[in-house]
């Protein structure tokens, strides 16, 4: 199953410090609040995570090569690279790991990003994506990964692993970097047409994810707008908004507008999925250019290929903290199991992270704790 390669590329997994909770006894943290996590409790019960080997842009070549970095990693994960057993061990040739750590689970068939996601599930049984969400029905992992078709990990995530009782819509929340640390943005492309009831759980869950997995207490909730004032907005954030304001188990802060987001006015960012992605898409591309346009400027003279040599280490760090793909993938809050989907173009270093993300996300116990808030929720009457 395994083999080669001598380099041992390190899974550096950059997560804001609060990422990284009670389960790390060590925290390695350079200046912008970037960290390493270093386990040094000792031995810990085995985290069994089934990834996605056929999904995403740069399938199977960037997945299992970012398994790989995951295992080399930490000690204490079990990959099941699911996939066309031939092509994901033909790939695994080109790496050294434990062989206990990754395991081929072959699934032959697999699901294309333009196919209809609710036909797909439905026929295709053995592919990637269904296999995988069904060893986590079953028990059989903790966690799935993917950077395969969105919409099929959605349907698939609701119908296969199930949802949470009491949860109406699953939001798939991703960190995405500010100036002052990490900002959750929930929800980014699950519910187009979400309602105001959507939208006061997803500040909810929102709040329980900022609190057990990033450590921030009391996080402030806000809700994109178009204006700070209560009355502006379209009606489904005029119906939403005094529903957050009278909500007692969140720290609603009011509007924010998308110029805010970057400078970090809120912890936990909420919207429609419709605004979302235009948001994190918006915000994914402007980085890309202001670094490509940096870069350029850079270059463009002898003076400024001095002044490039000069910078060149605080401006890679500052810029690195803004980087995306060091915060791994976007939980589907609120259900029964884990699901976790990653970017599409996702690179072995983005995969990893995912991978390791996973392990935090079943450390903290996230889906329990949603779990429980929604029992005293009911179990206290409406919050409202």
């Amino acid at each position: 199953m395994a083999v080669d390669n001598k380099k041992r590329d390190s899974c550096s997994v950059m997560m804001k410090e609060r990422f990284v909770r009670t389960t790390y006894a060590a925290v390695a943290e350079d200046r912008f609040g970037m960290c390493i996590a270093i386990n040094i409790e000792g031995e810990h019960a085995m985290v069994k995570i089934a990834v996605d080997a056929m999904g995403g842009d740069n399938a199977p070549g960037e997945i299992v090569a970012g398994a790989v970095m995951a295992a080399q990693s930490r000690e204490d994960i079990q990959i099941f690279l699911i996939g066309k057993e031939e092509v994901v061990s033909e790939e695994l040739k080109k790496h050294t790991y434990k062989k206990e750590q990754i395991e081929v689970v072959n699934a032959t068939e697999v699901i294309e990003t333009e196919e209809p996601p609710v036909n797909a599930i439905r026929t295709k049984k053995d592919s990637s994506i269904v296999v995988g969400m069904n060893m986590v029905r079953r028990g059989e992992a903790d966690a799935f990964c993917s950077a395969g078709s969105s919409g099929a990990i959605l349907v698939g995530g609701q119908v296969i692993v199930g949802r949470i009782k009491g949860v109406e819509r699953p939001p798939l929340a991703p960190l995405i970097p500010t100036e002052k640390g990490v900002s959750l943005l929930i929800d980014c492309g699950a519910n187009v047409d979400a309602r105001p009831s959507h939208l006061v759980q997803f500040a909810k869950m929102g709040s329980i994810y900022m609190e057990h997995v990033v450590g921030i207490k009391n996080p402030r909730v806000a809700i994109v707008n178009i204006g700070a004032e209560e009355e502006k907005g379209n009606a489904l954030v005029k119906e939403t908004f005094p529903l957050l304001k009278e909500c007692k188990d969140i720290n609603f802060i009011g509007s924010i507008e998308a110029r805010e987001i970057p400078h970090g006015g809120a912890d936990v960012i909420v919207c429609e999925a419709f605004t979302g992605n235009v948001i994190l898409k918006l915000y994914e591309g402007v980085g890309a250019t202001l670094i490509h346009m940096v870069k350029q400027g850079m270059m463009a003279t002898l003076r400024s290929k001095i002044g490039a040599l000069l910078v060149k280490p605080a401006l890679k760090t500052t810029l690195k903290s803004f980087d995306a793909s060091q915060y791994g993938g976007a939980p589907l809050l609120g259900l029964k199991g884990l699901v976790v989907k990653t970017h599409g173009n996702s690179s072995r270093t983005e995969v990893c992270n995912s991978i390791i993300q996973c392990v935090t996300f079943k450390e903290q116990q996230i889906n329990e704790k949603i779990r429980q808030s929604l029992a005293e929720e009911k179990a206290q009457g409406p919050m409202l």
